[in-house]
């Protein structure tokens, strides 16, 4: 991408969101785009922003999550207390995420067990009605 600015529907097109999506960021205070009248004008920095917004939402950091790490990149010039927050806030996530599967397993394994016992009292009944 170049360092010229982009229209909302360029930035439609290469984040594939919608106009509706890019507004409600903004209203949520993500993103910031210059305003020309009713034109909205993102930077090279709404880009980056939106590809970490976009990231954040489907590793599913809720959306105010998102933005305090976002907020905290002026914070200094290393981005240290930033990269410290995103590697702590992920750990919590990874490991949500991976208490998540484990009770899916449990659940898959379940149903599994389920479906095997009715398929064979259901094979039985068959075998009895013949």
């Amino acid at each position: 991408m170049t360092d010229t600015l982009m229209t909302i529907r360029e930035m439609c097109e290469t984040f594939d969101v919608t106009p509706r999506t890019l507004r409600f960021y903004e209203a949520k205070e993500l993103l910031y785009p210059i305003r020309d009248g009713q034109k909205r004008l993102f930077t090279r920095r709404d880009r980056g922003r939106l590809k970490l917004i976009l990231r954040g939402k489907r590793f599913g950091f809720s959306l105010e999550d998102i933005r305090q790490l976002l907020d905290l990149y002026d914070m200094d010039d290393q981005h240290q207390v930033q990269i410290r927050e995103v590697v702590a806030r992920s750990r919590e996530r990874l490991a949500e995420m991976r208490r998540q599967r484990d009770d899916l397993d449990t659940l898959i394994s379940e149903l599994a067990e389920m479906i095997d016992m009715g398929d064979r009292l259901m094979a039985e009944k068959a075998k009895t009605s013949e």
